[in-house]
């Protein structure tokens, strides 16, 4: 199953495990570990007591008592003190442990806070890093375990400031306003000039203002240009294009979906219907898999009845990872997390 990042409470999270970002005493303390402590009630501390503490990097599993999570799995984070004393592996072994934890106890849903970038003072974007690389590797041999990360607010959460920079400077060069690209498209629609006698012509549906805004257009001036109509009306459809795809990358079907971050159910129903239409977000996770350029990624939106517009937020991000050829969907779901967008998978 696919990786979320989330803003939430860690505490009200329904999941089979919470991983609290403890210290070496288990005992409680500030912080996550403090609230989820506050949150279970006395009776965890109770269990703490028996487990004798914990090392760094290790893990330990106790009850979730009145959380709504039916375990916390608590972890000790490194300190931060510069990067050269070890702490990346430490982190790294922190979620590793924990995931192998929460498996091993038949867990299929688990909630990580981003371990060590409190007080522990781990910088924000590498903790980021290390949570989402150590994750997303265990999932690849994990298909049934739903991991969320959790983020509390966003001065939580942070991606590499270059990239960050990178981006930023693709959205203010290339996006376009909705409102603005309305008044844009009005003129068109309605300010050019008439020729005086237009040639009959079949009635056509009118197309209201919202629909100008909310789709792009996709128009053939001259029919003529295609060899054959037919041909182009019983073209192949999303799920036989992806499957094309696929075959022509070389990859295995678990690939494909592991790296669009889509959860095998939802691919197999796409594989299984010819005429399965996905929404927006799972088309694009598909581009992003296959590594597509910016002309396939808009014909197999095209596919399925969507296509890229510079009135869109999400998808001018999408197009600046594109054209940059960065396919890290984490990446690239870190940084649609920054703005406030909905993720991709």
């Amino acid at each position: 199953m696919p990786l979320h990042i989330v803003r939430a409470d860690i505490t009200t999270l329904s999941v089979d495990a919470i991983v609290n970002a403890a210290n070496e005493s288990l005992l409680g303390g500030g912080g996550v570990d403090g609230a989820i402590h506050r949150a279970a009630g006395p009776e965890l501390l109770v269990e703490c007591r028996t487990l004798h503490g914990c090392k760094t990097g290790e893990a330990k599993i106790t009850s979730g008592y009145l959380l709504p999570a039916k375990h916390v799995i608590h972890t000790v984070g490194p300190i931060w003190s510069g990067g050269n004393d070890g702490e990346e592996n430490l982190l790294r072994a922190c979620y590793r442990n924990s995931l192998n934890l929460a498996v091993e106890n038949g867990c299929e849903s688990v909630a990580f806070p981003l371990i060590s970038s409190g007080v522990y003072g781990y910088p924000k974007a590498a903790a980021l890093n290390v949570a989402v690389s150590e994750i997303s590797g265990f999932l690849f041999s994990h298909d049934d375990l739903l991991v969320y990360i959790v983020v509390f607010d966003k001065r939580g959460f942070e991606i590499g400031q270059t990239l960050q920079n990178d981006v930023q400077a693709y959205i203010d060069q290339n996006y376009v306003d909705e409102h603005e690209m309305l008044y844009a498209r009005s003129q068109l629609l309605f300010c050019a000039p008439m020729p005086s006698a237009p040639p009959p012509m079949a009635a056509q549906p009118c197309m209201s203002a919202d629909t100008f805004m909310d789709e792009e257009l996709v128009a053939f001036n001259d029919l003529d240009e295609l060899d054959d109509l037919d041909d182009f009306v019983l073209d192949e459809g999303f799920s036989e294009m992806l499957l094309r795809k696929i075959d022509e990358r070389g990859m295995t079907d678990p690939e494909c979906y592991k790296k669009a971050n889509v959860d095998r159910k939802l691919f197999s129903k796409i594989k299984s219907n010819k005429d399965y239409k996905p929404s927006k977000v799972t088309a694009i996770a598909f581009a992003i898999a296959l590594e597509l350029s910016i002309d396939e990624t808009d014909e197999l939106l095209m596919k399925a009845g969507y296509a890229l517009s510079h009135s869109n937020m999400f998808d001018v991000i999408i197009e600046y990872f594109i054209k940059n050829e960065k396919y890290d969907i984490f990446e690239i779901n870190d940084t649609l997390f920054k703005y406030d967008q909905v993720l991709l998978g």
